[in-house]
């Protein structure tokens, strides 16, 4: 399906000033697009309040860097122009780009109304400088086709989209981002806060690029348990022939327990509860994202996770700044993200098998698909020696190579790994690491 990268973190653009986001990501992209890479998520594009913020408290959907409102003219990322560069140099490198949507609630208004139905004065009208979609309190909760809202964030006004006006010019400015804008598909932020219906009829949206009619892509940020998530796709994806995948956050609190948690068992990965498991066309994998690394971050052995997520079935998503700033990447050589996406993109297609798995050793192969020949994950958790264990494979009489590996506490490079006639092999990682090894013609 490909690899994603998010590309951003909290406060971002802080760290490239003068330069502006949106014309730094744009040098990245043709190395990332060599890289293997097949998809960009950007943060949230529009005007927020203030206008230099990460963007997830929306005012001006319509403003991408073009109007001077709220403390400036330009967002946090740059002006409308440099995005619209960003996104066209993306999609010349072969790579679809997807939009952060925050349709749940807004921030900024203009003035304080009274709202008829209970008495209370909020922030609730808003005249955007662009001109387009306007609101006032009948816009939001509560009004006469709502009352009750699912979730609130904080304490900003949530949108109500049962409101025919809202739920039009949201369809329209989706639309607008799609066919105008360039965008591929979108991120939904905060999915609890509102119906499944809205994200729904967005994805039910189709767009003409180069004569072709497109689908968007979508994922919604559920952050929840395995169950909510289930129950959330569940209702986003009854009658569409474009569901809408979920971020697997269960997968990625298993993956820090690997990475931090002393004397975790292995056979937690192979167990069910997990996207990935259960439903894995429906999984985007990620180890980080902007929230959930600033308070509960993954401190030891993250490549452990990459590692994991670039081989398992799923759709990975890969963090900017483990990948640039915290130099995972590793671009050129066979330890790091790079080789893995590498490896992700030639050889991890088909079903997953667990081969063999204990407390400390999980080995699984991917049978193949298409041009993806598959591949064997070896994942080691000892700290100390170990020569491997025999696993039988599908391929008999067939020769593996390493194609990626890591263990921070030994260098040692693995060693190709011929099967004999039952397709049984002596397959090894370094402890406290892991290698992939590929079939060779």
């Amino acid at each position: 399906m490909g690899v994603l990268m998010q590309a951003f973190y909290w406060d971002c653009p802080k760290d490239v000033t003068p330069q502006s986001w949106w014309s730094f990501i744009g040098d990245k992209i043709p190395g990332m697009g060599k890289q293997g890479f097949t998809a960009v998520w950007l943060p949230p594009a529009c005007k927020g309040y203030p206008a230099l913020s990460m963007g997830y408290a929306p005012y001006d959907y319509y403003d991408l860097g073009e109007f001077d409102q709220k403390g400036s003219k330009t967002t946090w990322f740059g002006s409308k122009h440099e995005l619209l560069h960003l996104i066209k140099k993306i999609h010349e490198n072969n790579m679809q780009v997807y939009a952060d949507l925050v349709i749940n609630h807004n921030s900024g208004a203009d003035e304080l109304e009274t709202n008829p139905i209970d008495g209370i004065k909020r922030w609730t009208k808003f005249r955007p400088a662009s001109g387009k979609f306007k609101r006032d309190w009948t816009s939001f909760h509560p009004n006469r086709y709502e009352i009750w809202d699912q979730e609130t964030f904080g304490d900003m006004p949530d949108l109500c989209h049962r409101n025919p006006d809202v739920y039009t010019d949201l369809i329209e400015y989706a639309t607008w981002l799609l066919d105008e804008i360039g965008f591929d598909g979108f991120r939904y932020d905060f999915v609890l806060g509102y119906g499944a219906w809205m994200a729904r009829a967005i994805q039910e949206l189709r767009t003409l690029k180069n004569g072709i009619v497109q689908k968007p892509f979508g994922v919604g940020e559920c952050w929840d348990n395995a169950r909510t998530i289930e129950d959330w796709l569940n209702e986003t994806n009854s009658w569409t022939d474009n569901p809408v995948g979920a971020f697997d956050f269960p997968l990625r609190y298993l993956l820090k327990d690997l990475c931090d948690t002393y004397g975790f068992s292995l056979t937690k990965l192979a167990a069910r509860g997990t996207l990935m498991t259960d439903r894995p066309f429906s999984a985007v994998t990620f180890v980080e994202n902007h929230d959930i690394i600033r308070d509960n971050g993954i401190v030891n052995d993250k490549i452990l996770a990459y590692s994991f997520i670039l081989t398992h079935e799923g759709y990975p998503c890969v963090f900017w700044q483990d990948y640039f700033n915290s130099g995972l990447g590793q671009e050129g050589q066979k330890t790091g993200i790079s080789a893995l996406v590498k490896v992700h993109e030639a050889y991890a297609g088909g079903t997953t098998k667990v081969l063999y798995v204990d407390d400390n050793l999980y080995i699984m192969q991917r049978t193949g698909a298409g041009t993806q020949q598959g591949l064997v994950y070896v994942l080691n958790n000892l700290g100390d020696k170990w020569n491997g264990t025999l696993a039988t494979t599908k391929w008999s009489s067939t020769k593996f190579v390493p194609a990626a590996w890591n263990s921070r506490i030994d260098e040692g490079i693995p060693k190709d790994v011929t099967t004999d006639h039952g397709g049984s092999g002596q397959f090894w990682a370094p402890p406290r690491g892991y290698a992939v090894y590929v079939p060779q013609n």
